[in-house]
C-alpha cells in the first residue's frame, strides 16, 4: 500500500473510543451471531483444553469465550476498555475461571515472546491500519510449533449482507457511489485468500493454508440487521453519519421489507457471507 492509499484507508480508522461506544451493542447484537464461525475456526486450528490461547482484537470475546468453554487458558486483548469490560462480565457470569482480559493495542502486544500455544483474531486484525505489524506481533507471542488463526471477510460481492444493505441504501439514496476499491475499506484488505496467505507467511508462519467457509447471520427484521451492521464496527456508523435521520429511517424501512421478503417459514432470513480462515504454524 503506497502513502496515498494508506492515507485514504486511514480516513476510516476508528479510535479506541469509537469501539468503546459500540461495545454494548456489539455484545448484544453481533457476538451471538459469531459463535458458530468461532467454534469452526477453533476446531480447524486444533485448539485443545489446557492450551494457552490469546485472542487479539477480541472485542467482547468472539473467539476467547468459545476457547474458554473448551477448557483453554485464555487471555483476551483489545484496545477498547469497554470491550474488555464486557468480556470480563461474560467470564464472571459463566464462571470461566481460566479466562482474563487486558486492554492492549494489537500493534504492540505487551506480552513476552513465545508465550501461547494458539493465537487468534476473529474479524479483528482485518480492520487494523498496519496489519503487517499486528500479524508479526501475533507470531512473536506464539511459541515455536504453535499456531495462528486469522478470520477475515472474503470479497464484497460474496457477502450477502453487504449486497442487501447497500441495496437498501441505494434505494433511498440513488446517488450513493458505493464502496471504494482503491484501496478497499479495511474490512476487505485480505479478502483475497492468496493475499491473506502471503501476509501470514511474511509475518513468519509456515505451512500456511486458507480455508474458505461462511458466516450465516440470521435476522427476523430489518432493525435486527441494522443493529448487527452498525454495531459490528464503527466504520458503517461513520459512513452513515453523512445521511439525515430521515434518510436513515427510510433505509431501515427498506431493509425491513427486504429481510421480511427473504424470510423462511420460521420468519428468519439467513444471509451467507464468504469468510477466509488463515492458519499457519510458527
Amino acid at each position: 500500500m503506497n502513502t496515498s492509499q494508506r492515507e485514504t484507508a486511514n480516513d476510516h480508522v476508528a479510535p479506541p473510543e469509537a469501539w468503546s461506544e459500540i461495545a454494548e451493542g456489539y455484545d448484544l447484537y453481533v457476538a451471538p451471531q459469531e459463535a458458530d464461525l468461532a467454534e469452526e475456526a477453533l476446531r480447524l486450528v486444533g485448539l485443545r483444553a489446557n492450551q494457552r490461547f490469546l485472542d487479539v482484537a477480541a472485542g467482547t470475546g468472539g473467539l476467547s469465550l468459545p476457547a474458554a468453554r473448551m477448557g483453554a487458558h485464555v487471555l483476551a486483548t483489545d484496545w477498547s476498555s469497554a470491550m474488555i469490560e464486557r468480556f470480563e462480565g461474560r467470564v464472571r457470569a459463566e464462571g470461566l475461571r481460566a479466562a482474563e482480559g487486558r486492554v492492549m493495542d494489537c500493534h504492540s502486544l505487551d506480552l513476552p515472546n513465545n508465550g501461547f500455544d494458539v493465537v487468534g483474531s476473529l474479524f479483528g486484525v482485518m480492520l487494523v491500519p498496519d496489519q503487517a505489524t499486528a500479524l508479526r506481533e501475533m507470531v512473536r507471542v506464539t511459541r515455536p510449533g504453535g499456531r495462528v488463526v486469522v478470520i477475515a471477510y472474503g470479497a464484497p460481492p460474496q457477502l450477502e449482507f453487504l449486497q442487501v444493505f447497500l441495496g437498501a441504501l441505494k434505494a433511498v439514496v440513488p446517488g450513493f457511489p458505493g464502496l471504494p476499491d482503491d484501496p478497499p475499506p479495511l474490512e476487505f484488505q485480505v479478502s483475497d485468500p492468496e493475499l491473506l496467505r502471503e501476509r501470514l507467511a511474511e509475518a513468519g508462519l509456515k505451512d500456511v493454508r486458507v480455508e474458505r467457509t461462511a458466516e450465516r447471520p440470521a435476522f427476523t427484521t430489518g432493525q435486527e440487521m441494522w443493529d448487527w451492521v452498525l454495531y459490528g464496527n464503527p466504520i458503517p456508523g461513520m459512513l452513515l453519519s453523512e445521511f439525515s435521520e430521515d434518510q436513515r429511517q427510510r433505509i431501515r424501512l427498506v431493509l425491513d421489507g427486504m429481510i421480511r421478503e427473504r424470510a423462511d417459514i420460521n420468519g428468519k432470513t439467513v444471509l451467507t457471507n464468504l469468510v477466509n480462515i488463515g492458519i499457519g504454524m510458527k
